[in-house]
């Protein structure tokens, strides 16, 4: 019996001492407190940091894939015939390596400067066909380039140019294999042109001279100081804004690259994303919850007033430098691209205006298929799957002197959709969820004691019930006695009445 209310006051006890400190913990918040502390210094870009050697070196592989729009019905198109009939050819995948090299930190520490060169592997299991033979028919590129280069030259200059490149056979198609397309091959105009003007490149190529190469210096924020600052741009190729667009707002070099967020991301966020291929900076709203391999994350994609044209998004304005503005889903990007007549979109120009798709033939969006989004684990941060897609376009329209483009009316011609994607790997994926474990067994701490000590006092309690149950009351005892003792007597008086009853002899 000692024995058992000793459990019973100890359970008691030490569970209402638990129970009162869970609580009191958990209200002042000391423990999340300091694994919230714990992680914002160790997501640093700093040397000995646990995401700094990752951040040099991605272990994730990264695809680069190619869908090409091969055109059926070229003649008809330039002859005002019919709209143009694509059909989509991909993908062509590539492996891309991108570690980080130059990598030094500037201002005491403050910031790290980093050039992220890109190598590409051609991966077949991935692709449809082999890209040395595979070929494409599509727009001429060299060619409209110097066309719209001569579209204020005036008539008599732009003919004598039309009727040169006539005498070449240049037109305003080309077929040629997804190699030459990507990597580069020698243009019978640009080698002509190179005769009269040394400077011209006379090789063309959509990834020409791209293999290998980077796109500059960055200056990345540590996250030292400020962990919102974590990844953060700091300058780009030794500048803190562009000089592309009209106004400050559209030059601004705003958020990550993309490869890196700060921890604890809410829902409520906008996040910045600056990317040269675009030579801008975009935003993006949290869309859905998502799992990618057990990790809980958060997705992210851009909206559509991220495109809108100015009318519908002021903070656009500035991206439009010409007379004409075009409208929402396409951005015009010749000033970054030697004023070559660029426009690039979200493929199939999704989230775009429907006069660019019904344009086109053989163009059909598809939210899930050509959104880009970012999923990222709101803790830590990490970027655990992505999609970056975006689609190549040419503006085409009717310049004077050139007979190729009198039916032309202001196309924006498909040529190719990129999608660049990465999921996390097993061994990162396996960290992230040790990582996300420690995080919420110290978070949770408060709550485990208070449970204990909940778990405690019941016990108590069961053995109180039990204890008391069992227990034998005084007054019960000194009551039983006289009553056996009365039952004994009358034992006695029945014995001798039924002994003493005469027997009947009849």
């Amino acid at each position: 019996m000692r024995k058992g209310s000793c459990c019973m006051f100890t359970s008691g006890i030490l569970g209402a001492l638990l129970l009162v400190t869970g609580v009191a913990l958990f209200v002042s918040g000391v423990f999340q407190t300091l694994i919230h502390n714990k992680l914002k210094r160790e997501i640093t870009l700093t040397e000995g940091s646990k995401v700094f050697a990752t951040w040099k070196n991605p272990p994730p592989p990264v695809f680069m894939q190619f869908f090409f729009f091969n055109v059926t019905n070229p003649d008809a198109f330039l002859k005002g015939q019919a709209k143009p009939h694509l059909t989509e050819m991909g993908p062509y995948t590539y492996r891309e390596y991108r570690p980080k090299h130059n990598v030094s930190f500037v201002d005491n520490g403050t910031k790290v400067a980093a050039y992220t060169p890109k190598f590409f592997v051609f991966v077949r299991e991935k692709s449809v066909g082999d890209p040395s033979v595979d070929t494409v028919t599509t727009l001429n590129i060299p060619a409209v380039a110097v066309i719209d280069r001569l579209k204020n030259a005036g008539f008599w200059v732009s003919s004598g140019i039309s009727m040169y490149m006539s005498s070449i056979g240049t037109t305003m198609f080309m077929t040629r294999t997804v190699d030459e397309l990507l990597w580069g091959f020698k243009d019978p105009l640009l080698t002509r042109l190179k005769t009269i003007k040394s400077d011209t490149e006379e090789y063309f190529g959509l990834m020409y001279n791209k293999n290998g190469s980077n796109d500059g210096e960055f200056v990345y924020h540590t996250g030292e100081q400020n962990y919102l600052d974590f990844g953060r741009i700091y300058t780009w190729k030794g500048e803190k804004m562009l000089s592309f667009w009209k106004t400050n707002q559209s030059n601004m070099i705003n958020g990550s690259d993309g490869s890196a967020f700060h921890p604890f991301l809410t829902k409520e966020e906008r996040l910045n994303v600056f990317t040269p291929d675009l030579c801008r900076s975009i935003h993006m709203r949290f869309e859905k919850e998502v799992e990618v391999k057990g990790i809980p994350a958060y997705r992210f994609t851009p909206p559509r007033d991220v495109l809108a044209s100015g009318k519908n998004n002021p903070e656009n304005e500035g991206f439009c430098v010409t007379k004409k503005c075009l409208d929402d889903g396409v951005l015009d990007v010749s000033v970054c691209r030697k004023g070559a007549p660029v426009v690039v979109s979200f493929p199939h120009f999704h989230l775009g205006d429907k006069k660019y798709a019904n344009a086109i033939d053989g163009i059909s969006p598809v939210h899930e298929h050509h959104q880009t989004f970012l999923d990222l684990n709101p803790t830590m941060g990490v970027p655990v799957r992505a999609m970056k897609r975006a689609q190549i376009n040419i503006h085409l329209d009717r310049v004077t002197g050139f007979p190729l483009t009198r039916n032309l009316n202001g196309t924006i011609f498909p040529i190719v959709f990129l999608n660049e994607s990465v999921v996390i790997d097993d061994a990162s994926a396996a960290r992230i969820h040790k990582l996300l474990l420690i995080v919420t067994l110290v978070s949770h701490f408060p709550l485990i004691l208070a449970t204990l000590g909940i778990i405690l006092l019941s016990v108590a309690i069961i053995l109180a019930y039990r204890f008391y149950k069992n227990k034998p009351s005084a007054k019960k005892d000194t009551s039983y006695a006289p009553v056996s003792a009365k039952a004994d007597d009358q034992d006695e008086k029945n014995g001798t009445y039924i002994g003493m009853t005469p027997v009947d002899k009849s």
